[in-house]
């Protein structure tokens, strides 16, 4: 959001994360992002839920908790493509109008060795990604291509989609100078 800037805070939204069953990864990213947005908020203002799902061959796959999960999904994943799901939902408290986008990106993983997912994990820790990777970080070095429409979204927020959606909602972006002065 600071990207964009445009003012805001942020709150927990306390909702049940839980995967539902027989519950596909867009399913399930659209669900939360709109429960998200949907969690009490401020009036007058815009609310925006986002999440994120990853999949394998239509599988979720979770965060991976330890270094051991991280490796073997790793492992899993490796010269293969994952399939991430972003969901950005945005709804007015003015209006109670609500809108959400999906974005998908595929990510083809190139072919790995143990000891180079070993040496990954390692650097850069990523057990609470689901993937099990930091695209923004060291994660890049074991890809062979991204496809996506908005890069964003592997960030968990797609920022194009999300423009796009505070739009709809009558906020003109880029906002003039005097309205993002801090």
């Amino acid at each position: 959001m600071e990207r964009l800037r445009v003012s805001f805070s942020t709150m927990d939204p306390d909702i049940d994360e839980k995967l539902l069953p027989d519950e596909s990864a867009v399913q399930r990213a659209s669900r939360l992002a709109q429960s998200k947005c949907e969690a009490p908020s401020v009036n007058g203002a815009l609310v925006i839920g986002s999440d994120q799902v990853a999949c394998l061959d239509g599988k979720i796959l979770r965060k991976p908790g330890s270094a051991d999960n991280a490796i073997a999904q790793l492992m899993q994943c490796s010269d293969r493509t994952v399939v991430f799901w972003s969901a950005v939902s945005v709804r007015s408290t003015v209006t109670g109008h609500h809108k959400q986008r999906l974005v998908p990106s595929e990510v083809q993983m190139r072919p790995l060795t143990l000891p180079e997912i070993e040496r990954y994990v390692a650097a850069d820790n990523p057990l609470d990604c689901a993937g099990s990777f930091k695209w923004e970080s060291l994660g890049i070095t074991l890809f062979q291509r991204i496809k996506t429409e908005d890069p964003t979204a592997l960030e968990g927020l797609p920022l194009i989609a999300l423009c796009e959606l505070l739009r709809f909602h009558g906020l003109a972006l880029p906002l003039s100078a005097q309205l993002t002065e801090h």
